[in-house]
Parts: structure tokens; sequence; C-alpha cells
């Protein structure tokens, strides 16, 4: 037991020195090198480099593949809003355990966004599985802290569940007013956090 436990160690000593080396040929190459969830290293010239922690509230966006459409518009107007939304299709890397990588950015989230519309209502699989990780992520926060927001892309049911205690937004007739409403329930929610920090 003691021996694979040393084995364990010495192959997480390995791994992350493969990432060290990875990251240091990338600076050196010119090319910053993002870790999600946590900022960016950059070059910063003669040699040296520079982190820059994400301060970006991070947003994570659950969808089914037939609403991908919209749910890449929510987060290219998130981002040009200064936030860092997460969305398997542009985060996801070739390889990666997608299950377990959907699951830690859930959890490292500061918001889910989840939208709903008639294709997403009865489908089985990674929305359904999406929505639990965030409720559960949801009961471990305070009740009145912003953290799912659930919106409608279109006339359609939101599950008991969610709409018994969270209001929605709906995203028609105007797109542009459902957005701004996500944006100021977000930025809303950071002011009062400040306030409570200071």
């Amino acid at each position: 037991m003691g021996r694979h436990l040393g084995d364990s160690r010495r192959v997480a000593l390995l791994s992350t020195e493969k990432v060290g080396r990875i990251v240091r040929e990338c600076l050196e190459e010119g090319v910053a090198v993002e870790i999600d969830g946590l900022g960016i290293f950059q070059p910063s010239g003669q040699g040296e480099c520079e982190f820059v922690p994400h301060t970006q509230p991070q947003v994570f966006i659950a969808y089914v593949e037939e609403d991908l459409e919209a749910a890449l518009r929510l987060y290219d107007g998130l981002a040009k809003h200064g936030m860092s939304p997460w969305i398997d299709k542009k985060k996801l890397l070739p390889g990666q355990n997608w299950a377990r990588a959907i699951e830690r950015a859930i959890q490292r989230a500061d918001f889910v966004v989840c939208c709903f519309s008639r294709r997403a209502q009865g489908k089985r699989g990674g929305f359904q599985t999406e929505l639990r990780h965030a409720l559960e992520a949801a009961r471990r926060l305070p009740l009145d802290r912003v953290y799912l927001i659930p919106i409608r892309l279109e006339p359609c049911e939101v599950p008991a569940l969610i709409s018994n205690e969270i209001q929605y937004v709906d995203m028609f007739p105007s797109w542009n007013r459902g957005f701004r409403k996500i944006v100021q329930a977000i930025r809303g929610q950071i002011k009062r956090e400040a306030r409570e920090d200071s």
C-alpha cells in the first residue's frame, strides 16, 4: 500500500512537471497560456512572464445541442460584457474527460445559465446532468444568492423544481432585453458580495 501511494505521488509530480514544461515552452514562443478558472500566464518581455488572475465572473452555460447557436450567442455576449463564460464547444480539449470537466466547471462557476427550450424539455443526457450538478452546487450557497439563472429561449415549460423557486428570464420576444436582465442579475450579485465583504 505504501509503495502504491509513493508511485501515485511520483506520477502526479511527473504530470505537474510536464504541465510546467508545456507552459514554459509556450511562453518562450511568445504564446500566452490560459488555465481555465485560474488565470493567464503571458510573456512580459526579456524572457519573463506574468500571471494575470481571472477576476471576471465565471459563467457556465448549460444547453442542449439543438440550441447551440443561441448558447454561442449568449457566450459571445457575456464575454463582450467582461465575463468569463464557459461552454463545452469552446473550452473542452481533445481527449479531455468531458463529464468530469463539465462537473468541475459548474463547481467553479460563479453563475450557471440554463437555456430552456421545447427541444430541451424532455431530452435526456448531458443537459439534465448539468442541471443536477448546478442544483447541487446551488444547495451549498445562501438562499438569496443569485447563482442559477434559468432562461427560456422560446415559450416552453421550465421544470417546477426550478420555476417554483427561481425567477427565469425570457429571451423572447426581445433577446437584448433578456440579455440585459442576465447581465444585471450577475452584476447585481457581484455588487452585493462586494458590499458584504467591505
